[in-house]
């Protein structure tokens, strides 16, 4: 072997032995470890050290292994485990060895662990592992606590959560920068260092000179081990193949980081020592592996060291400063030619895969830093070399885990972060090229998160290291890779580039690690301090974030649809939102004082910079390329953000960061393009790009999102605006919305760059964004309390919401990673104070709400904001929504009755800054076009809504509220004529304006239109928006289009002004461009001639108001200055009636406000009052309302016909879907045709739903009742106490399933099967407890073969289904209830009945007789008619659904008995489940809850059809036995080899019932039915009586005998159970039930002396049972009432209603039970006959004989298990829990609700036969029904059959919400009602219907 060679080489001074593998070795390996230790202590250790590495040198060659490994897989394959493995394991042995120097290696741990300062947790996990994070404890947002950690330390009350790591991480405990220290747990608050002993120098002397030896080892093998990948073949299998072999390696250091403080301490030294690493790795010696090792080193850095080939020379420059490092020694400047090769090829590969040739390349900043930090790697020790090999093996998870794992060592920690850092520029090189970026993303931040979420620590690495420069540097050089050339604009001449979405960097989120390292450091104020002060830093960030300027660029398709819609704006809003928006955040989070305006000055300067640099890159001159738009501005998102923080918090002038005029205009040019295409995307003009636009559109202003990009843009514009020209700003707005050439006062207009169907909701646009521009203050004065209160109201008028969604939906400026709301507290003060909570409620039907908040009245009445609902709505129908809801409550409240408006909501104060804002509100341009507007609703123009006057009248609002108070009462002569000669209005001041009349208005019309034939007069005004270029504008970049020219019509002067101001202005580069532009703008084909006309108005603003009055009450002379009443109004002008109300109320509280500013306008309204108002013109009906009426006429038409359809189906069954579905409240409704009432008709009536017919049930055309069949063991649930089973949360805590009511049967049946005949047991008892086949129906019936024919249907049709018809299922035609099955209706009236209910006088006896009879008929099947048919394939159905396990019960298989047995047994399980469905008793009575919905008359009919195919031999039927005394008793004894029949008190009293019932012919006369009961009744008194003399003691027995004795004689001896017991007790003394019982048996029987009141009550409730069942069966075959009654009287109750009771019994004395016996034979002597029986067995099996005795019914009501309070309890015990088939922790852990078993979702380990764990256990547990809580969810999964479905979860949080997945992770109660309605569904087996979502699971769960 190669070890002997190798041993044998390095020569003698190793004991022989060594080399040889003898079992003695061990023993060999400690001796040498002791001997060298000793040698190593001398003080003069030379020769020790010598043999010690000789040693080394030999044990940790790394030749073996590798050449092993370099033959592929062959040696592996050959070598088998006596391969490389066997030879390292020896290494690793070695090594432990001589770690603890000839001791134990395990007491040497121990030892070491001794010494350990355990102030730090530092336990590190990986991806999945579940952990916590108290925000109340955490300094950095990335705190992070274990399990163990967390339950130890105190956290009541705080804000916490728990979590599923996704990249995995460390546990902070004890780490005081990332946590506050009263967060420690008790094991890390913190220990003062010196109670714990220095470490003894030898203790961990051998590691010092062992450990460095073993990590180059390691080394070596991990550089023999890599091999470049070739370019087309992934080599990760090759590495993953080296990693396995070095897993055992890798795993002893991380064993050695566990063993504490001490040793780590010895790792760091090794790991850092430069010293050591040059003296083993310089490949120096003349060790030839060493060398080859060496070599493979240089070539792997070659592969992945320099990437421009373009610098060779910096590098050569640099190089010789470095010349001490070892690398350079090496020869490695030759090495430096090879090395500039490097990257060429890979880079060119990448241009051409992408085919952009001509990708611009922005020069990085010259200085040669960035070179140094891309290309440079030089390793100074093992720590270096071993991080740079983790990245080449792309981080795998082991070597990760040992890294961490060190850094509880403050050294390791420093060294450790500066290598990181060093090597960052690698990591992004390797990461780009990964294939499992997303393994690798989580691993990079799985590291650094837990090197930079400490200040101190970046605070050192930024400072010594360059850490900013290196980040900022290699997230560029990482986006450079992906840069197109933008087309935005001129896309010819374009010069500038942005990021491509398509590419995987950006598609795949690869930039994330290093955007959010970027994003954690900037977290902390020192480093984001010194960023914000480093101008080359800001520079080069916003040449980054120019990248993403204009990009993902969107082009209105104008023709085809596109016929790809691209999904890259999904990269492209994370990208800037994570990559610009939250670095932004970061920042800002630094600016919040005084101290800081220095950085915003930066900031914004680089900024301005960076976009003066965009606009010229574009080559934008004034004017956005029409039918473009990008959503991405992050430019102008910096400037805008750090411009409100500069006002708001920074006190900063806003003046003195704001740049000229120019730029301004330049500024809001694309921000409002995006407005203007929010527009036209929701107007559809972007239809044809398809859905992924609306995406875009909802994207921006969707929460996430919305504060990162909308608010910015819109306060942007809001700056701009306040220091623009008014009009200008106006004017662009509506030319930017294109619907200036709409605002004309002619009635018609042609609008040449917009179509007619797109004007209105373009023109709602356009206004709609003015009024949020003006009205909205949440940069422009809010503070962040009175913000966060408006974006609550906001949320919740839309809807009401779950306290999670609400978090969710509020957008914080974050930093993201904390998900901290900016004073999380604030967030709870302001919910309460705005909503109030609404628990959760449960429907009967089923949907279970979650608790919401809704908002309070006051809110409603004072804070709806519809402004802000609309800025914060995604989907346009939220606003709606909000509409209808404060309609809602203003009718609730009685505030308003009819369809209010949206409420005028009074504004938060302007900061002073931005008071320029207001004066859009006091411009000419806007007041033309609210009186243009004003007029044309007036005069019924088309395309206005009402939606434009609200806006309207809402803008007219705004200016009065914010109108300059001097010019409140200024005098008429203003308004002189010649003042306004050809303007249209005389000053800017809207209170003013508002009374000036304009007479005649000049238009531009088509020559068809109606206008044209007037005449005009003289003085005029021109028409509308051609005065929108007011002449008082400074000189701008203003064109404007020829195609709009010819519309306006401008009086001359006007012209000239502004011809001359757009002449002088322009400037020839513009000149080139408009011709281009206008042609794009005008309208195809030719436009019809215009002409001028000139309209006669005579209107003002207020003239308009009051006339629109009239026009909305539809009254004349409707307006009524309100102050001619009341003259407080306008010394007190805040009225509630003017805050709620439509149109009326809004220009009523207009009016009075214009009264208010100025005494002109009020004496004008007067006047214009006064005046008989002119009559409305007749109102035409515009195309629109056309539209509305022809809709509401066709809904009134489909309302009349559904009016129609209902009124059938409600004629056909009296109740409908959702009382069939509820289980819970008595009905009293009629029940369904199933049993018709009146007596007169012969026979039943049925309706089919299908066809319609009714019509009775006939044999050749049968009808039949829609049911469900399915297997249950609900019954099999029940258990014996009254305590509730409880989940078990502890290894102690077990259930058994032996004390169930499935169990106790089974133990029984199989005892009668081992002594008794099996016919005879068969007959004795009932099965079905477990998988007994329960039948319900929704009440519909349907004829046979039209169900065949709707399945045919069901079975052609291709839609997707819940369920499965070749299974046989369907829903039922009429309430879509789930069936699978059709139970045939038994032909013949219901009423015949009645003749066979008379009461006959017949005696006992002869009835006795006749029942014998009627049982001993054969019961030949009817012949072949289509109805015997169907109930032999109902009777299939029934026998398929169960399995066959819980029907075969006999011994001889396939046997008739068994039929016979299970046939019965369902008769059975219908009833007793019903029994448990009204609560286990019958108290209640009435008609049954089921009545309407039972099918067990059809079902007996069935099964009785089956078993009179069985004749019971005469011999054998019981019945003899119970009527009639036996003569020859012998004969049964006398053949001993047959066995016995079971003897008759052993049999089931029940089951005897039934099988008697059912042998008989149906339909059954009723006397036969009570002679049956009352013989039954006799055999049960019996059972109960010797029951009961085995319950008391030997002296209770012996003194009952004898008084009973005395009282036989007496005339009612037969009816007294005193005398009945003793005769019962002095028969049985006779055999040995009574005997071997002196010793064990005493101490089991009660002590309590029987009295004869609780020998009554004992004796009833032994029978009452019976009496029930038998109760409900008598109601069922008769159609009889229950009675209801209470329950002390239920047995008189029900025994007088089974006719037990003889008529003429008396009630007054104390009730007997045993005055209910009916003896058909004199009672001794059938009594002394059935104890002979049992006499006879208990000779030869005493102890059986007592086991077997029929016992009373101790059965509770079925329940799920009992789960613990908080969910908490069951995640820790079940989440870690292994699994007892697979012993393995499942990935999906279950426990059934049941049982309690523990099992695996989708387990595959524990698959037996294709079915998967929770599939096989619901068919053992629950036979096809199982109820799961997935402990990973909290969720509850429900499967049935073939079917599954998620139900919900039961446990909620304190809002009272699920918490699906434990996402949020925040502490879950049990929901109690939530609970009791699963169970409430599982008892009554009504899982199928309520539950709509169901699936199929192709046992894979």
């Amino acid at each position: 072997m190669a070890a002997a060679a190798a041993a044998a080489a390095v020569g003698g001074s190793q004991s022989p032995q060594a080399e040889l593998p003898a079992p003695g070795l061990a023993l060999d390996k400690a001796a040498t470890a002791a001997h060298l230790k000793a040698a190593l202590s001398r003080p003069d250790n030379r020769a020790g050290a010598e043999e010690l590495q000789a040693l080394l040198e030999r044990v940790l060659s790394a030749e073996r292994p590798l050449a092993a490994a370099a033959d592929g897989e062959e040696a592996a394959a050959a070598g088998g485990g006596g391969g490389p493995g066997a030879a390292e394991e020896e290494a690793l042995e070695w090594c432990k060895c001589l770690l603890a120097g000839g001791g134990g290696y395990d007491e040497f741990c121990a030892a070491v662990r001794a010494y350990d300062p355990a102030a730090l947790c530092g336990l590190v996990w990986t991806a999945n592992f579940v952990a916590y994070r108290c925000r109340t404890c955490g300094i950095s947002p990335c705190m992070s606590l274990c399990a163990e950690c967390f339950h130890q330390g105190d956290h009541t009350g705080h804000d916490f959560n728990m979590f599923r790591s996704q990249a995995g991480g460390a546990c902070d405990c004890g780490d005081s920068n990332v946590m506050r220290e009263s967060g420690f747990c008790k094991r890390h608050q913190i220990k003062s260092s010196s109670n714990i002993p220095c470490v003894p120098k030898d203790l961990l002397m051998m590691s010092e000179f062992v450990l460095p030896r073993f990590i180059f080892c390691l080394i070596q093998y991990l550089r023999e081990g890599y091999n470049e990948p070739a370019a087309d073949v992934p080599s990760e299998k090759d590495l993953n193949k080296v990693l396995q072999l070095l897993e055992p390696q890798i795993s002893f250091l991380e064993d050695l980081t566990k063993m504490g403080g001490a040793m780590r301490s010895v790792l760091t030294q090794v790991l850092t020592n430069q010293q050591n690493y040059k003296d083993l790795t310089s490949g120096l010696g003349e060790n030839a592996c060493a060398k080859k090792s060496h070599e493979k080193y240089l070539i792997a850095l070659k592969s992945s060291g320099l990437t421009y080939p373009e610098d060779k020379l910096v590098y050569g420059i640099q190089e010789p400063s470095a010349g001490t490092s070892t690398l350079a020694v090496q020869g490695f400047a030759g090495a430096t030619g090879t090395l500039g090769q490097l990257d060429s090829s890979d880079e060119e590969d990448q241009d051409g895969s992408q085919g952009l040739g001509k990708r611009k390349r922005v020069k990085l900043s010259s200085n040669t830093k960035d070179q140094s930090i891309m290309d440079v790697l030089k390793h100074k020790s093992f720590l270096e070399e071993l991080l740079f090999w983790t990245i080449k093996y792309e981080f795998p998870q082991k070597m990760v885990t040992f890294l961490l794992n060190m850094l509880p060592d403050q050294e390791y920690k420093v060294a450790f972060t500066k290598t990181f850092v060093q090597h960052y520029a690698f990591i992004m090189k390797t990461l780009k090229k990964s294939h499992e970026s997303d393994t690798m993303s989580n691993r990079i931040v799985h590291i650094s998160v837990q090197l930079f979420s400490n200040e101190e620590l970046a605070r050192q690495v930024t400072e010594e290291c360059q850490l900013l420069d290196i980040m900022v540097t290699v997230l560029l050089y990482m986006m450079e890779s992906c840069l197109i050339k933008s087309e935005l604009q001129d896309e010819e001449n374009s010069l500038h580039v942005v990021v491509n979405c398509g590419e995987a960097l950006l598609k795949n989120n690869t930039y994330w690690p290093l955007v959010s390292d970027f994003i954690n450091i900037l977290s902390h104020q020192s480093v984001a301090k010194r960023f914000l002060e480093d101008h080359g830093l800001l520079v080069t960030w916003m040449n980054f974030v120019s990248f993403f300027q204009g990009m993902n660029l969107n082009k209105r398709e104008l023709n085809e649809h596109v016929e790809f819609e691209s999904q890259t704006y999904y990269a492209a809003f994370a990208a800037e939102l994570e990559a610009c928006a939250q670095p932004m955040w970061g920042l800002l989070s630094h600016c919040k004082v005084r101290e800081t305006q220095e950085y915003t000055r930066n900031v914004v300067r680089y900024c301005l910079e960076a976009l003066q640099d965009w606009f010229d890159a574009i080559n934008f001159v004034d004017e956005p390329a029409p039918n473009q738009v990008t959503f991405h501005l992050p430019l102008h998102r910096y400037y805008a953000m750090f411009l409100s923080k500069a006002v708001k918090c920074q006190e900063l002038d806003l003046d003195s960061v704001l740049p000229d005029q120019e730029m301004l205009m330049k500024l809001m040019i694309h921000p409002l393009q995006i407005q203007a295409s929010l527009a036209e995307i929701h107007s559809n003009m972007w239809v044809r790009n398809g859905l992924q636009i609306k995406g875009q559109a909802m994207t921006y202003v969707q929460s996430h999102f919305c504060n990162s990009m909308i608010d910015p843009d819109i306060y942007l514009l809001q700056v701009c605006a306040s220091r623009l020209d008014p009009d200008y700003f106006i004017s662009s707005v509506f030319e930017r919305f294109k619907v200036v050439d709409l605002l004309t006062m002619a009635s018609q207009h042609q609008n040449t760059v917009l179509d007619a169907e797109h004007e209105r909701s373009m023109l709602e646009g356009a206004l709609t964004f003015l009024v949020i521009l003006l009205s909205l203050r949440l940069h422009l004065g809010m503070s962040d309390d009175e913000i966060l209160r408006a974006e609550m109201v906001a949320q919740l008028c839309m809807n009401d919401r779950t306290h999670s969604s609400l978090l969710d939906l509020i957008p914080e400026n974050p930093n993201p990673k904390s998900g901290i709301i900016p004073g999380s507290y604030s967030f709870e003060s302001v919910l309460s104070a705005v909503a109030d909570f609404k628990a959760p409620v449960f429907e009967p039907g089923g949907s279970m709400q979650q608790g919401m908040y809704t908002p309070k009245a006051e809110v409603w009445d004072q804070e709806f904001d519809p402004v802000m609902v609309i800025l914060r709505t995604v989907y346009r129908r939220d606003v709606q929504s909000a509409m209808d809801r404060y309609t809602a409550f203003l009718k609730q409240s009685g505030k308003f009755p009819g369809n209010p408006w949206p409420p005028y909501k009074k504004r938060t104060p302007l900061h002073p800054s931005y008071k320029g804002l207001m004066r859009l509100l006091h411009c000419k341009t806007l007041h033309i076009v609210l009186f243009t507007l004003l007029y044309k609703i007036l005069m019924d123009h088309q395309n206005l809504s009402e939606h434009v006057l609200c806006m309207v009248l809402y803008l007219i609002e705004l200016g009065l509220e914010n109108s300059a108070e001097e010019e409140s009462d200024e005098e008429a002569s203003v308004c002189g004529p010649e003042r306004c000669h050809d303007s249209w209005f005389p000053g800017s001041n809207l209170v003013s304006n508002m009374r000036h009349f304009i007479n005649y208005v000049r238009v531009r019309v088509p020559e068809t239109a109606p206008e044209v034939k007037r005449d005009s007069p003289a003085s005029t005004s021109s028409d509308s928006l051609g005065s929108l270029q007011s002449s008082r504008r400074p000189k701008v970049l203003q064109r404007e289009n020829s195609g709009t020219a010819q519309v306006f019509s401008l009086v001359a002067e006007r012209r000239k002004k502004f011809q001359e101001i757009i002449n002088r202005s322009s400037s020839e580069a513009n000149q080139v461009v408009r011709p281009k532009t206008s042609n794009k703008w005008s309208a195809p084909g030719s436009a019809p001639q215009l002409t001028t006309a000139i309209l006669e108005i005579k209107e003002s603003i207020l003239s308009l108001l009051i006339k629109l009055h009239h026009k909305l009450s539809g009254k004349q002379n409707s307006y009524y200055p309100a102050w001619l009443d009341d003259i407080e109004i306008l010394i007190q002008p805040e009225i509630p009636k003017y805050s709620h109300g439509d149109g009326i109320t809004a220009v009523e509280r207009i009016l009075l406000k214009a009264a208010l500013q100025s005494r002109m306008n009020k004496r004008i309204i007067e006047e214009i009052c006064r005046k008989v108002t002119p009559p409305v013109p007749p109102k035409k009906v515009t195309a629109a309302e056309k539209k509305t009426l022809d809709k509401e006429e066709r809904r009134q038409k489909a309302r009349e016909r559904q009016q129609k359809l209902l009124a059938e189906f409600a004629s056909r069954q009296k109740s409908f879907m959702e009382t069939a579905m509820d289980v819970d409240s008595p009905e009293n409704d009629i029940p369904m045709e199933i049993t018709a009432a009146e007596p007169q008709i012969s026979e039943a009536v049925y309706d089919c739903v299908i066809c319609g017919q009714s019509g009775p049930s006939s044999e050749d055309r049968p009808t039949g009742l829609v049911v469900l069949l399915q297997a249950s063991s609900v019954l099999g649930q029940c258990r014996d106490n009254i305590e509730p089973k409880k989940l078990p949360i502890t290894e102690e805590e077990q259930i058994y399933p032996w004390d169930t009511c499935a169990a106790v049967h089974d133990v029984r049946l199989s005892l009668l099967q081992r002594y008794f005949k099996d016919s005879s047991c068969l007959l004795a008892v009932s099965i079905g407890w477990e998988g007994g086949v329960y039948v319900q129906t929704c009440g519909h019936t349907l004829h046979i073969d039209c169900h065949k024919s709707y399945m045919e249907s069901l079975r052609n049709d291709q839609v997707l289904q819940g369920f499965s018809v070749d299974k046989g299922e369907f829903t039922c035609p009429l309430c879509r209830q789930f069936a699978n099955s059709v139970l045939p209706c038994y032909p013949g009236s219901n009423v015949e009945n009645n003749l066979w209910q008379r009461p006959s006088n017949k005696n006992i006896q002869d009835l006795i007789k006749e029942v014998e009879e009627l049982q001993g008929r054969p019961g030949a099947f009817p012949s072949e008619t289509n109805l015997s048919k169907e109930m032999e394939s109902v009777m299939k159905d029934i026998k398929n659904t169960t399995q066959k396990k819980y029907r075969d019960y006999s011994k001889t298989p396939g046997s008739p008995d068994n039929d016979f047995l299970f046939m019965y047994s369902v008769a059975r399980t219908n009833l007793e489940l019903e029994l448990i469905h009204r609560g286990g008793n019958l108290c209640s009575g009435g008609a049954s809850t089921a009545g309407k919905r039972s099918c067990l008359n059809q079902l007996f009919h069935v099964l009785a059809l089956h078993m009179r195919l069985y004749s019971i031999d005469s011999e054998y039927n019981p019945w003899r036995k119970l009527t009639q005394l036996v003569e020859e008793v012998n004969s049964q004894l006398g053949n001993e080899e047959q066995q016995p029949e079971v003897p008759i008190l052993y049999h089931d009293v029940t089951s005897l019932l039934l099988i008697q019932i059912l042998m008989m012919p149906q339909p059954l006369r009723k006397d036969h039915f009570t002679c049956i009961v009352k013989v039954l009744f006799t055999l049960l008194y019996t059972q109960a009586l010797v029951a009961l003399s085995v319950k008391c003691s030997e002296e209770d027995r012996s003194a009952w005998k004898h008084t009973g004795a005395l009282k036989k004689n007496t005339c009612d001896a037969e009816k007294s159970h005193e005398v009945l017991l003793s005769f019962v007790i002095s028969e049985l003394s006779k055999g040995k039930l009574y005997h071997e019982e002196g010793t064990q048996e005493c101490a089991m029987v009660s002590p309590i002396a029987w009295s004869s009141e609780s020998m009554e009550k004992y004796l009833q409730d032994f029978c009452l049972p019976f009496l029930r069942i038998t109760s409900l069966l008598q109601h069922h075959l008769f159609g009889e009432d229950l009675p209801s009654c209470q329950e002390e009287e239920e047995f008189s109750v029900l025994s007088s209603c089974l006719g037990l009771l003889p008529t003429f019994y008396q009630t007054e004395h104390p009730f007997i039970s045993a005055s209910c016996l009916d003896w058909p034979v004199p009672a001794f002597d059938i009594i002394s006959q059935w104890c002979f029986e049992i006499n006879g067995f208990t000779e030869r099996h005493a102890e059986q004989g007592k086991a077997l005795l029929i016992q009373e019914s101790r059965w509770k009501l079925p329940h799920l298990l009992q789960l613990p309070e908080n969910y908490n309890t069951i995640f820790q015990y079940y989440h870690r829990k292994t699994c007892s088939v697979c012993t393995k922790v499942p990935k999906d852990p279950a426990v059934c609700l049941v049982c309690g078993t523990f099992v695996c979702l989708k387990g595959l380990c524990c698959k037996q036969q294709s079915y998967c764990e929770c599939v096989l256990h619901s068919q053992n547990c629950g036979a096809g029904t199982g109820i799961f809580l997935l402990i990973n969810a909290s969720v509850i999964i429900i499967i049935r059959g073939h079917r599954f479905c998620l139900w919900g979860s039961v446990y909620l949080d304190a809002h009272g919400e699920e918490d699906r997945d434990l996402r949020r992770g925040k502490p879950l109660y049990i929901c109690k009602e939530r609970y009791k309605v699963l169970e409430q569904q599982w008892i009554s087996h009504t899982f199928d219907h309520i539950n709509k979502r169901w699936g199929p699971h192709y046992n894979g769960l």
